[in-house]
């Protein structure tokens, strides 16, 4: 009878802790997301300005299109996206030499430092963090982190069809 208690107990507080997971992810995703909006009012950028930048500066050159789908935007929208991110000098639009109708996006590298500097904080709030755990601690959260963003990539992908 108690290893059939023990089980059941052992049960419970598995999902409390996935629970709290989930929870404190979500809490993380608020969090990051209410910061990215702080840096972007400092710069002037809308919400999703900031999103769309730094995908252009992890996966580009990238077409429109292309970042459009990865946004998750429709095309016109990122057309304004777009146009206020080239006025601000955050963006260059370049044209291919052998087809003029293609259009790349590319990040101007000469303003990340401003963009850095109002990320420092929390940047360095993760350094100290990160400070308290192990290569082996670091590892694990990254792998951790690395497939809840897969995850995320597949879930939104499945309410895209």
């Amino acid at each position: 009878m108690s290893s059939v208690r023990s089980a059941g107990d052992a049960g419970r507080r598995r999902r409390r802790l996935a629970n709290q997971v989930k929870d404190e992810l979500r809490e993380l995703a608020t969090q990051l997301s209410l910061h990215g909006r702080a840096v972007g009012a400092r710069v002037d950028f809308r919400d999703v300005d900031l999103d769309c930048l730094d995908l252009i500066a992890r996966h580009g050159p990238i077409s429109p299109s292309a970042l459009a789908r990865r946004a998750g935007l429709h095309p016109a929208t990122m057309t304004g996206v777009l146009d206020r991110l080239e006025r601000g000098g955050w963006i260059a639009r370049e044209r291919d030499g052998a087809d003029r109708r293609a259009v790349t996006v590319r990040a101007l590298r000469d303003r990340n430092a401003e963009l850095y500097e109002h990320f420092s904080g929390m940047n360095n709030r993760m350094d100290t963090i990160l400070d308290d755990y192990s290569d082996a601690d670091l590892e694990l959260i990254a792998g951790f982190l690395n497939r809840t963003t897969a995850a995320g990539h597949e879930a939104t992908g499945d309410l895209a069809e």
